[in-house]
């Protein structure tokens, strides 16, 4: 059994000034505690898969949100801070077109196939695709860790009420990845 970290849309389209869904400047700031959760883990041999923001250039969500993470583009990188986590390959970065990374996605049978131990999410943005990502992977019965550290959101009122939502309804856990 091992722990598995999702990093959650820890991507240019929505980590860097300048692009449509920039979190603000407040969610830049986990991304340095991203990068201690992930040495940590890492070196205690969790697997880091990363879930990607990956949207159709029709996307229904865009009726919704502005244009975003669309497929081929810059905007669905990693952020250049935590690329060295991504592999070579790219086998550990799953595309995701909705909040959740289970949806549509292979994620549900690649933690099947490791048999995971505990599931740590973090990333943007908490109350949105952290929140629906944590939520399902909760519906699955997985142990579920959320460092409150590693999370953000452009909406602060938003950010903890789904931390809130998270502890007291789902059942995740709340902790802090640097002490």
């Amino acid at each position: 059994m091992s722990n598995v970290v999702l990093v959650v849309d820890m991507l240019k389209g929505f980590m860097e000034p300048g692009h449509n869904l920039y979190c603000g400047d407040g969610c830049r700031d986990i991304i340095s505690n991203v990068r201690t959760l992930l040495e940590r883990e890492k070196n205690q041999g969790s697997r880091i898969l990363f879930v990607s923001d990956n949207h159709d250039p029709d996307d229904l969500e865009f009726q919704m949100f502005p244009v975003h993470c669309v497929k081929g583009t810059d905007e669905t990188n990693v952020v250049p801070e935590l690329a060295e986590y991504v592999e070579p390959s790219g086998g550990n970065v799953l595309p995701k077109s909705r909040y959740s990374g289970f949806f549509g996605t292979d994620l549900a049978d690649q933690l099947e196939a490791i048999s995971v131990d505990k599931i740590i999410v973090c990333g943007v943005c908490t109350d949105i695709c952290v929140l629906h990502t944590t939520a399902d992977a909760r519906n699955r019965d997985y142990q579920v860790e959320v460092p409150t550290d590693c999370v953000a959101s452009f909406d602060g009122d938003a950010h903890a009420w789904a931390l809130k939502h998270m502890e007291q309804i789902l059942g995740a856990k709340l902790v802090q990845a640097v002490a």
